[in-house]
């Protein structure tokens, strides 16, 4: 069994949709050009995601020529264009997904009485025959369609419930219910999936989907509440990247169905070894940092500098972390940070780690001196800290004392 999923005899496919080349790109001050593209795609596409929204074609020649890089780049995932619910969207997206192996159109439109009233300007009747038509003629096209009310988490549910229904009987495959403006809690979002199916049942022959946005701080919480009420798909960006304040994050929500998928009876497919080479990708490719306190891969993600965390990670790692730093593809893995939280069990690790092999006073006077200068640093490094135990030794030799050694023996606690 691969290390990134639970037994899928026992659990339900969760399918990833990753927005990160369309939404992800939406996020203010993101530019990714054509081989920007194709690199991200290629390696979603290695970590075995099952979607990839390559981007919006009708928005620009560039943006065209960038989705169907991508498509024919793309071996095995599906590839994904945005339409708006316009015949000239749907075409440009067929035409850049001419070359894809498994293409997939995304039609969406407004669905909230906020959005028709003053974004649209059309009538509950008027946008469920633009769904209609527009699907429509994306199926006779595309085997494959995915269709979103966009605001769906503040739109009518009765509406919402009769637009799904059209979609359906006009070839949608999948129905995305988005929280366009990050407005819902979790119990909003599972009572809007529970809803729908209660008062639409053709919902139980199509895949539900869900796309969240974080601008309470509640997607990846909002994505989950959706998984355990139906949805079998969910939209996500990497490192949380997307309008204003972001997506639901790629590696968060993977890492927590890793974590609780069994409990929930759910697995992706994802392969988890690959998520922080990911991450820096996106990263390095948008000019977007990561936050050090950033979940899964932020880069403290697995720094432990509290003298309590420092011994119980050190005695049993699950202590203080629910995730392996391993699963993801850490390169460090689980650090302890020497600051002046620091207790004596972290200080000797380090100070071993480091070649020094420090007992009894020598020991004391070591973590004495390490304790004054902390006091006064963010973090002591590597070289500041030899220095503190070369300077012990040295003392130690000097004096005749015993419990001194240098570097290149063993610790022997």
């Amino acid at each position: 069994m691969s290390a990134s999923q639970v037994s899928p005899g026992r659990c339900d496919r969760i399918r990833i949709f990753d927005t990160t080349l369309r939404d992800g790109e939406q996020a203010a001050g993101v530019c990714f050009h054509a081989e920007d593209k194709v690199e991200i795609a290629r390696r979603l596409d290695a970590l075995h995601v099952d979607v990839i929204e390559a981007g919006f074609p009708a928005s620009s020649r560039v943006e065209a020529e960038a989705v169907a890089a991508v498509a024919q780049a793309v071996k095995d995932a599906r590839v994904c264009a945005l339409a708006r619910a316009v015949p000239g969207d749907v075409e440009a997206a067929l035409a850049a997904l001419r070359s894809a192996v498994a293409p997939r159109i995304h039609l969406f439109v407004n669905s909230s009485d906020m959005h028709l009233a003053h974004q649209l300007h059309r009538t509950h009747e008027q946008v469920m025959a633009m769904t209609e038509a527009l699907v429509g003629q994306a199926r006779r096209h595309c085997d494959d369609v995915e269709f979103s009310p966009m605001d769906a988490t503040r739109a009518d549910p009765a509406f919402l419930a009769a637009l799904v229904g059209v979609a359906i009987a006009a070839g949608a495959g999948t129905i995305n219910l988005p929280d366009t403006v990050g407005a819902a809690t979790p119990d909003q979002v599972a009572q809007m999936f529970r809803g729908l199916r209660a008062a639409q049942p053709k919902v139980e022959e199509i895949v539900l989907s869900f796309h969240g946005h974080d601008d309470l701080g509640m997607a990846t919480g909002n994505s989950l509440a959706a998984v355990m009420a139906g949805a079998r798909q969910v939209e996500v960006s990497v490192n949380g990247l997307g309008e204003r304040a972001g997506n639901t994050a790629f590696e968060e929500f993977v890492a927590a169905l890793y974590v609780h998928g069994q409990r929930l009876g759910v697995a992706t497919g994802v392969e988890g070894s690959g998520i922080y080479a990911l991450a820096k990708q996106v990263a390095e490719r948008s000019g977007v940092f990561v936050p050090p306190n950033k979940a899964v891969v932020g880069g403290n993600a697995f720094r432990h500098a509290s003298g309590i965390h420092q011994d119980g990670v050190l005695k049993h790692r699950e202590t203080y972390e629910v995730l392996d730093p391993q699963w993801i593809g850490h390169p460090v893995g689980s650090e302890i940070v020497l600051g002046k939280l620091s207790g004596r069990t972290g200080f000797a690790r380090r100070v071993a780690e480091l070649g020094f092999a420090l007992e009894g006073e020598a020991l004391a006077e070591a973590f004495r001196r390490f304790q004054a200068l902390a006091a006064e640093r963010r973090e002591v490094g590597r070289e500041e800290l030899s220095a503190l135990c070369a300077g012990v030794v040295g003392a130690g030799s000097r004096a005749g004392a015993a419990g001194c050694r240098a570097p290149g023996y063993s610790l022997d606690l």
